[in-house]
């Protein structure tokens, strides 16, 4: 049976929703803006983001990978969110677009979840 996320709204399923999103976008050396990626996932607005690309953000930060999230950008400023303060945005951008990511196996929705509630302690 086919389930949608509107029947399942869970936070970790989102996240490796938009893992893969953020991965064919660093393939393709892409940046997205909050709105776009809100579009692409139906949502009404960006507003709604930071959760799920907090636990992508911790499980990058805990996995010593490439800061994935600074793909996703606000579209005045063209800046990734507070979230990762302390970041080299050219050269993170960089390694990010370098990375093979699709020779990793993706986290699944159990690891992201550990992954947001250990970078909350």
């Amino acid at each position: 049976m086919v389930r949608q996320f509107s029947d399942e709204p869970i936070l970790p399923m989102r996240a490796l929703q938009i893992w893969q999103i953020l991965i064919s976008a660093a393939r393709n050396r892409q940046i997205l803006t909050y709105g776009i990626l809100a579009s692409m996932l139906g949502y009404g607005g960006a507003g709604v983001l930071a959760q799920p690309l907090g636990h992508i953000m911790y499980y990058c930060q805990q996995n010593e990978l490439p800061p994935l999230t600074i793909l996703v950008v606000n579209q005045d400023t063209g800046l990734p969110g507070e979230g990762l303060t302390g970041a080299d945005l050219n050269a993170d951008r960089e390694s990010v677009f370098r990375y093979d990511w699709y020779s990793i196996i993706p986290p699944t929705p159990e690891e992201f979840r550990e992954a947001y509630t250990r970078g909350q302690q």
